[in-house]
This record gives structure tokens, sequence and C-alpha cells, in this order.
């Protein structure tokens, strides 16, 4: 049976037998691989289309469209991901929002966080090694992340400036939280009365 096109769509031609159903369904079937597949979401998609072949398009209901990358593994490009939404972190015991939420999310691979956190009877939050809450298990790294943290200018030296950390899942053992845990180490010599944990990491 001749082809035709890039896709290398089969064509009954001249010499071939009158088997029309069967042309037909050889034809959809080489074409199948070519159209956009339809989901509801992300799992959806890994239930049915994890065996697809190589660059096969899948988009769901919300906007998403993925490439498969993989030939033999569930793996896929993002075209389009609609943002999370902002999701609360988990605040240690004794903690409590700040002036602005502290919240999370992840956009392509990349968890983002924002908003402040303080003691929650109002006095100065330790100069290091201080856990400050949890993040979702789905925001957690494969490795330590670390990012500077803002802090309140208030006490001598007013460096404004501390180092945030997210554990990763080898310091579930960890003495300061396990993983996960967001952890505040302070660079003002008197502590302070709250930490903006505005910051990214990559989660691999």
């Amino acid at each position: 049976m001749a082809t035709v096109g890039r896709a290398q769509l089969p064509i009954p031609g001249g010499g071939d037998a009158p088997v029309g159903p069967g042309a037909l369904a050889e034809l959809a079937l080489a074409i199948d691989p070519h159209l956009l597949q339809h989901v509801v979401d992300k799992a959806q998609r890994d239930a049915e289309y994890a065996d697809a072949p190589l660059h096969t398009a899948v988009t769901a209901a919300d906007g998403s469209l993925w490439i498969k990358t993989s030939s033999s593994a569930n793996t896929w490009a993002v075209v389009h991901e609609p943002l999370q939404a902002w999701r609360p972190v988990s605040l240690a015991a004794g903690f409590a929002p700040g002036q602005t939420s502290p919240e999370v999310r992840v956009d392509r691979g990349q968890v983002h966080l924002r908003g402040r956190i303080e003691k929650a009877d109002g006095t100065t939050i330790g100069l290091s090694g201080v856990k400050l809450g949890t993040v979702p298990d789905d925001c957690i790294p494969e490795q330590l992340a670390s990012w500077a943290g803002g802090q309140s200018i208030a006490g001598d030296p007013a460096t404004a400036v501390g180092r945030m950390e997210a554990f990763s899942p080898d310091q579930d053992s960890n003495a300061l939280g396990g993983r996960g845990s967001l952890i505040w180490y302070s660079q003002d010599g008197t502590g302070t009365s709250w930490v903006d944990i505005s910051g990214s990491y990559w989660l691999d």
C-alpha cells in the first residue's frame, strides 16, 4: 500500500485489493498518533498515555498541553500548564502568619514561596537553625535548597537578610525538622521579629 505526506499515511492504490473497511482502519491508526489526545487531567494522561509513541500530544480540560519526549518512559515536555493556585505553608508550632500570608506553589518544576512568618506570641525569632514551617510533599526538593530570605531590620547589626533552606528527602532524620522543613538562619545578631520567606528553588 502506498503512503503519502510527512506522516506516511497509507493510501490504497490501484493494485490493492478492494478492502475498504480495512484500509480505512489502517489509515485511522496511522493518523491517531498525530492528533491531539484529550484527557481530564495529568493523572488521566499518565494512566492512558504512559506507553504512547514519542511525539504524542495530549491536552487537558484546563488547557494544559504536553508532548511526549520518550518512546519508552512516561516522560513529557510541558508546552503549557495553567499556574497552580497559591497554597498555605504549614507553620511550625508557635509560629503565625505575618503581614502577608506564607504560601507556596509549583510552576514547571520550580517552587515559589511568598509571605511572612512571625512568632505567635510576638517574641523574637531565634538566631539560626529555626524551623518555621513545612512545604507540601510535592514541593520537597530532591536536594537541599537555599535562598536569601528577608527579615525585620530591628536590632543591631541590622543586615535585613538571612538564609532560608528547604530540606530534601534524605534529611528525614535531621534534628531541625526533617524533609520539607523550612529552616531559617539569621544574620542579625539579635534575631528578628519576622521573616519573609519569599524565594524560589528547583525540585530536581
